[in-house]
């Protein structure tokens, strides 16, 4: 049973080779002999007329045949390679070309019965082999008065066919010969890529999604299949990575509350902590707990936007929301003595996205702002337009990103080194959360950073086609 699609080419290869050589032997063969037969007939009969039409204009008619008569048929007949006759009206032969039936009668002579003006066969058992004879009518006064037969050997017909077959089979053997080049461009180009893919494939179910494709690949379909491939392993591998500190972070995150939590019950219940203290513990015990909870509904939102939450688009001011937001934090903002600069464009900017998620956005740029910024700053927000878009920016004057983190900082529950001094409630998820939410909008999100100096973030927004109150 065959199973490599190799061999299955090969054989279909083979197959085609055999097929055609029997069908050239089936075709060509009798059309071949069909075609030499009506050819050589054709060329036979023109002689024989044009030799009759000569001897109408002569004395054959009153029977006067001579010795030059003779000898003129004589030489034609060698010249076309034929057995040529002379008969009168009723089938006797008067002139034999090759002298050995001169005088005799053709038995059932009737050349007015033939469809054709040539036959095939021994010719009334004249001959013992098969001869190709074209008849011819001497007329005179516009009666026949005898014929013109020749016969021309079918052995010469069959080896005329010979020859041109072997012409034909030879030339089928060349291209055949040259189609095998198809084959080795199919093994080099489509059938060794596609086993080094396959065996790729294995490695890669086995587990191993470390395994690299052997390079040998045209910038083709096959070669564009073996990238895909191995992209998807590379992509299956960090995926695999991101699981791996995806838990690792999930279980730090969620054992050091866990942890505090534990100890507090434990310092109550056996009497550790002094009771006029017991209410400051079991209001730690109370944060920790909303920290958990934080945590938790961080991880339900991202989860539901990479499920690819269908988004409630509606056309809203966002410049309305971003002055709600703002108010919301002002107690926040009071602590550390900051305020906001806004600066519109205009005194509207309608976009068209999901209210809530993009609220969220904003809630977490600007908690993000406030935590990190110095007292006595400013955080400033803008919006313009420009494209038929609303970029949004949120800049602090805080600590700022370290070069080797900016990258970094989208990723889930990763904190810098300087924030987790000042963040201690935070759980590393709120930019993820921002980013997904903006990609699902098929909106960009950039941020611009300096050490020391303060962070900006700039989303986009599409503009709505119609403004709403």
């Amino acid at each position: 049973m065959l199973k490599s699609i190799y061999s299955k080419f090969t054989l279909g290869y083979i197959l085609f080779g055999l097929t055609g050589f029997l069908m050239i032997a089936l075709f060509s063969d009798r059309l071949t002999y069909n075609y030499l037969v009506k050819l050589n007939a054709n060329r036979l009969y023109n002689e024989a007329t044009y030799m009759a039409r000569s001897y109408e204009q002569s004395n054959y008619y009153k029977g006067d045949i001579n010795a030059p008569i003779q000898s003129d048929i004589k030489l034609v007949s060698n010249f076309i390679g034929s057995t040529i006759w002379i008969s009168d009206a009723n089938g006797r032969i008067i002139i034999d070309s090759e002298g050995e039936n001169t005088g005799k009668v053709i038995g059932g002579f009737d050349p007015a019965s033939g469809t054709s003006n040539y036959c095939t066969g021994f010719y009334y058992g004249f001959f013992d082999s098969e001869m190709l004879s074209v008849e011819a009518s001497i007329n005179h006064n516009y009666s026949p008065i005898g014929y013109i037969i020749i016969h021309y050997p079918m052995s010469e017909v069959t080896s005329a066919k010979n020859d041109i077959l072997d012409i034909v089979y030879i030339t089928a053997l060349i291209i055949f010969a040259l189609s095998f080049i198809i084959l080795i461009i199919f093994t080099v180009y489509v059938y060794i890529p596609l086993r080094s893919i396959n065996s790729a494939a294995k490695e890669y179910a086995a587990g191993n999604l470390n395994y690299k494709i052997r390079r040998h690949f045209a910038h083709d379909e096959v070669g564009t299949l073996a990238a895909t491939l191995e992209l998807m392993a590379d992509d299956l591998s960090n995926s695999e990575k991101t699981q791996r500190e995806f838990i690792a972070n999930v279980s730090h995150d969620f054992r050091s509350p866990l942890t505090s939590i534990k100890g507090y019950l434990e310092a109550l219940i056996d009497g550790t902590i002094p009771p006029e203290k017991s209410e400051t513990y079991i209001r730690r015990i109370i944060s920790e707990t909303e920290r958990l909870s934080k945590l938790t509904q961080g991880m339900l939102t991202i989860s539901s936007i990479d499920r690819n939450t269908v988004l409630n688009r509606s056309n809203f001011d966002i410049n309305e929301m971003i002055r709600r937001v703002c108010n919301t934090n002002e107690n926040a903002c009071s602590a550390k003595n900051i305020d906001f600069a806004l600066t519109f464009e205009s005194e509207s900017e309608f976009v068209n996205a999901d209210y809530s998620k993009i609220e969220q956005v904003l809630y977490n740029l600007i908690d993000n702002a406030i935590k990190f910024s110095e007292k006595d700053s400013s955080i400033y927000i803008s919006t313009s337009c420009k494209s038929r878009k609303v970029f949004v920016s949120v800049k602090d004057t805080g600590i700022g990103i370290p070069k080797d983190s900016i990258k970094k900082i989208w990723d889930r529950f990763y904190k810098t080194d300087i924030s987790r001094g000042r963040d201690k409630t935070g759980t590393g998820l709120g930019l993820s959360i921002v980013r997904e939410i903006i990609q699902a909008h098929n909106e960009t999100i950039d941020v611009i950073s300096t050490e020391g100096v303060g962070t900006e973030f700039v989303f986009s927004l599409p503009m709505s086609e119609e403004e709403t109150d």
